[in-house]
């Protein structure tokens, strides 16, 4: 994880987006840093999804700035932001259940020696990139409708890889797995931070959270309304942060303090 001097590879000071009248963002601030995994946990309508269709271009901030290594960058469309290094995978994953492991993974941006399609150039990346997130897909052959949920996702994180990126967004990615799966979609997670990525993850599940996370980042009705170290924060102070419910520890404190007359 890096440390306070350096500058994050991304950065979101200020964020504000608003549909009619209904506030979904104000004032949002994000830092993430390269090898590190950075938490976005929330209520339902908390914001975590917009935030994180901004980031990837989805969805253009209406107030403050979005910065790319210390540099403000505009975000227009996702093609913007896979230039910028960003990937995505949304919980709606853009998988086609006809096409092979190979093919998923290089779908819209296929490989040509001259006219012809490189399959084989493809598959030795395919396999590299699985190899590189020790995925348990058995072949890069493998028809994607032969996969379970859990090899599904691992073909979508691993798609991510194929355009070198160096930030990583991934919205609800162990969302309907079964534990086994869950636990090897983790691995994934770890081993993109152990590639020197910067990753976002959001999620609703908070044991997840806290076993690959470095820091969590709690939105409530849009706004900021904590930041905790992973490592030493309970599951009670996340937990409050999220709802706005005082901790034990703060009900603690007031039953010291004097009763207004």
């Amino acid at each position: 994880m890096s440390t306070a001097n350096d500058v994050p590879l991304l950065s979101l000071r200020g964020l504000g987006k608003r549909f009619g009248a209904v506030e979904a963002l104000v004032d949002v601030d994000l830092d993430v840093y390269a090898h590190e995994v950075v938490a976005l946990v929330g209520d339902n309508g908390a914001g975590k999804s917009t935030v994180a269709k901004m980031i990837s271009g989805v969805l253009v901030p209406d107030t403050g700035l979005i910065e790319i290594d210390g540099e403000t960058v505009t975000i227009p469309t996702p093609i913007a932001a896979h230039a910028l290094g960003i990937a995505t995978v949304f919980q709606e994953l853009a998988l086609a259940d006809n096409l092979d492991v190979t093919s998923n993974l290089f779908l819209g941006r296929e490989l040509h020696r001259g006219r012809v399609r490189d399959d084989e150039t493809m598959e030795q990346i395919a396999r590299k990139v699985l190899r590189d997130l020790n995925s348990r897909i058995p072949s890069v052959k493998s028809p994607l409708s032969t996969l379970s949920k859990g090899q599904r996702q691992s073909v979508a994180i691993a798609r991510t890889l194929i355009g070198r990126p160096r930030i990583v967004v991934l919205d609800e990615p162990t969302a309907a797995l079964s534990v086994s799966q869950t636990a090897e979609v983790l691995t994934h997670i770890e081993r993109l931070r152990d590639l020197g990525l910067g990753v976002v993850l959001i999620s609703h599940n908070m044991n997840d959270v806290r076993a690959v996370s470095d820091r969590i980042i709690v939105l409530r009705h849009g706004r900021n309304n904590g930041e905790f170290d992973a490592a030493t924060v309970s599951h009670e102070a996340i937990l409050a942060a999220i709802t706005g419910a005082p901790s034990t520890r703060e009900l603690d404190s007031r039953a010291f303090l004097p009763t207004p007359h």
